[in-house]
Order: structure tokens, then C-alpha cells, then sequence
């Protein structure tokens, strides 16, 4: 859902984002475009469960930390709440205070709902792939993942098959079937 459809530069469009008002809103800004995050419950459980799963992993492994769905990224000149994303020990010891983290994550996951259009998610994969982000775009109705890298092309993992944490997250598994499980 568009809130403004205007050209706004990024220190603007996060001064206008932590105005009192905007407080209990989740806005990201996409092309130039403020836009309020919407979700369901449906996605909002799958984000919740695979950023679960990871913060667990994390911790145990001692190799990072998660944020979930109000944790704001810098992204080049956009600025992004994915629901949940993963930030290396290697690239930041500790979460920032910020509204929005300057430093890029090394995985994020965007779970897909109704109000998302195909080319903000485009521009969203495109951007984090720069800032040399491994993004997972999980389709709740397909039961389908498709895992971007910045160094290979794009691969769909279906219902019966095991995504793996590749070098972000090495060792870790998790079962595509386990992401939709209700």
C-alpha cells in the first residue's frame, strides 16, 4: 500500500518516518516511494518461524544476530524492514539502535502477502543483491522459496525439498515442508 507516491531523498524520508505520528507505522521507501508495510497473520507466522529458526541457529553457533519485522535496513538509497534478517558477528558485533541499520544484512527473507506488488519485490531483491545480501522470497500460496544470491543465478526450492544456510549461515538446514507447516 502506497503512502506517498514522490521522489524523496533518504535523510528526509527518515526524519518523516520517526515523526510521532508515524510511530506505530512500518515504512520503508522503495524507488523513492514511501510505503507503509502490510501484512497477515499467515505470513506473519512464517516470518516469525524462520526467523526463529535462525536466531537459534545463530545463537548456538555464536555466528550473529536476527532482527525480526521493525528492524530497518539502509539499502543503498532505499530503506527496507524485511521480515526478518541475519547480521554477522564479521560484519556487526551488535544490533543497532538506529531506525535504520547502515549496515547491510547478510540474509534477509521477505514473505510474500497480498499487498506486495511483483516490482517492489524486483526492486527490493535487486538492491539487496548489491548490498551483498542472500535473500530468500518465500510465496506462501505457491509453498515455494526462492533463494537469490549475489554470486549465482536464482534457484525455487519446493515443498519437498531442504534449504540450507549456505556460507551465511553454514550447517544450518531447514526443510521448505517445515516453513508451511501449520
Amino acid at each position: 500500500m502506497a503512502v506517498q507516491k514522490i521522489n524523496m531523498p533518504a535523510a528526509e524520508f527518515e526524519r518523516f518516518a520517526l515523526l510521532p505520528e508515524n510511530a506505530d507505522r512500518l515504512l520503508e521507501l522503495i524507488d523513492g516511494e514511501i510505503i507503509e508495510v502490510v501484512s497477515n497473520g499467515k505470513s506473519s507466522a512464517i516470518g516469525v518461524y524462520i526467523g526463529g529458526v535462525w536466531a537459534v541457529f545463530a545463537r548456538q553457533n555464536k555466528l550473529g544476530f536476527v532482527t525480526g519485522a521493525d528492524g530497518g535496513y539502509k539499502i543503498g538509497r532505499e530503506r527496507y524492514i524485511p521480515v526478518c534478517a541475519f547480521v554477522s558477528n564479521k560484519k556487526q558485533a551488535k544490533p543497532s539502535s538506529d531506525a535504520y541499520n547502515a549496515i547491510p544484512p547478510d540474509l534477509v527473507a521477505e514473505v510474500l502477502s497480498p499487498s506486495n506488488t511483483p516490482d517492489e519485490i524486483a526492486a527490493k531483491v535487486d538492491n539487496f543483491l548489491r548490498a551483498g545480501t542472500v535473500i530468500w522470497v518465500v510465496s506462501p500460496d505457491a509453498q515455494r522459496v526462492t533463494v537469490h544470491r549475489p554470486d549465482a543465478p536464482p534457484k525455487t526450492y519446493g515443498i519437498n525439498e531442504t534449504l540450507d544456510g549456505g556460507s551465511v549461515l553454514p550447517g544450518f538446514t531447514l526443510a521448505v515442508r517445515d516453513i508451511f507447516a501449520e
